[in-house]
């Protein structure tokens, strides 16, 4: 049997263990991995919006920099009042300052009249948005020779067109070969004719210099015959727009990465200042009459401290200092006790030169040190002691008279 030291290690053991495989889990549900976690989240969830702004961005930029890359109009024509003629509307579809190249496509049937024809005209005109359009009848001239050349009219071409010659032999070899195809409907004898009217035209900046309405005149001698005619405008890109439609993979991640940036930079910059006025600001406290008396009793007090270290305060009484063996006390002379030295030996010189020039002796009066007396006795408080004893006190106060002239104490 176990006894309960070893079931006690095994389980200081088994908790070790558990201790060492729940040191993950406990570093992972711990404050700051929340903290992590919460914030990785919040930047993760900003991050994501700011990407579908930035994408939102980058598509209304390309949708309002870079214009419509063709516009085809239908032009139906009009006859029974002189030349061919029609008219289309090309909405806002047009951009200032941008080529464009203009091509007319007209589809004719190979009939006897068209070859009769042989080379007629295409008159085409970009219109601008004066031009009055109150009925088809208006945009039409007489004649040729009278068509508007006024300021409304902003652009204008004059093309020449003919069908494509083929020989007899040919065209009848051509027939033959495709018969099962003309005979299910899959072919016809038609040719489409394609014109370029204009290359690389371009229109200034302002509303009324953009063309809003495109009008044909076909002018022939004979009365053709027609299936239909088409005007169709190609932007010419360059710069800037040639990249962002020629290479839009590119361009997309370019100028998102750009906006998202731009967004990161602009969202920190309304966080600093938002945490910044809304912020609460610490009010300063107010300084009451009573701290201000404090303040003042501490300074006098402060005042009052005296400095161990400083002289002004030692006693200035002469003193003798024990000293080992047999040398000689020390004795400390006070400055009252030098000044006075100093006085008797004036004194003394002055008393022998009376002497020696009159011949008497002078008398001497006991000193009366009363006054220097209740001086020591007021600093004695801050004497030391040391070298002090009751026969050097007294005879401080002790004075001996000197001896009177003839010999009389």
């Amino acid at each position: 049997m176990m006894n309960d030291d070893d079931e006690d290690e095994e389980r200081s053991a088994l908790g070790r263990a558990v201790d060492t495989v729940l040191i993950p889990v406990h570093v992972a549900i711990s404050k700051p991995a929340q903290k992590a976690y919460l914030g990785t989240f919040l930047f993760a969830t900003t991050s994501l919006i700011l990407l579908c702004f930035s994408t939102l961005a980058y598509v209304l930029f390309y949708y309002n920099y870079v214009p419509q890359i063709g516009i085809e109009r239908t032009i139906h024509l009009q006859f029974g009042n002189g030349h061919p003629y029609g008219s289309s509307y090309l909405s806002s579809a047009l951009t200032s300052l941008q080529p464009y190249d203009v091509t007319l496509f007209i589809h004719l049937p190979r009939s006897p009249v068209n070859f009769k024809a042989g080379n007629f005209m295409i008159d085409l005109s970009l219109l601008s948005p004066t031009v009055p359009t109150s009925s088809p009848a208006d945009l039409v001239p007489p004649s040729l020779s009278s068509i508007n050349t006024s300021t409304s009219v902003l652009v204008r071409s004059r093309r020449p067109a003919i069908l494509t010659y083929a020989s007899p032999l040919i065209d009848t070899a051509s027939t033959l070969s495709g018969l099962p195809w003309y005979i299910l409907g899959w072919k016809r004898e038609s040719e489409i004719l394609e014109v370029s009217m204009l290359e690389g035209v371009e229109f200034a900046r302002g509303w009324r210099n953009i063309p809003d309405m495109v009008k044909v005149v076909v002018e022939a001698d004979v009365n053709m015959q027609f299936y239909g005619i088409g005007v169709k405008i190609v932007a010419r890109f360059r710069g800037l727009r040639y990249m962002l439609y020629n290479h839009r993979i590119f361009s997309y991640i370019f100028f998102t990465t750009s906006f998202y940036f731009v967004s990161i930079a602009s969202t920190f910059l309304a966080y600093l200042i938002f945490t910044y006025y809304l912020s609460p600001q610490t009010p300063k406290p107010m300084k009451t009459e009573s701290q201000d008396n404090v303040k003042h009793e501490h300074t006098d007090s402060d005042s009052d401290i005296v400095d161990p270290f400083s002289a002004s305060g030692l006693s200035d009484t002469s003193r003798n200092f024990p000293t080992l063996g047999r040398q000689m006390p020390l004795h400390f002379s006070s400055r009252n006790e030098a000044i006075k030295r100093e006085g008797e030996g004036m004194a003394r010189v002055k008393e022998e030169e009376i002497v020696r020039t009159t011949g008497i002796q002078p008398l001497v009066a006991e000193a009366d040190d009363e006054e220097d007396d209740e001086d020591r006795d007021l600093l004695s408080w801050r004497d030391s002691g040391i070298g002090t004893s009751l026969e050097e006190g007294d005879g401080r106060r002790v004075q001996k008279r000197r001896p009177l002239v003839g010999g009389k104490k």
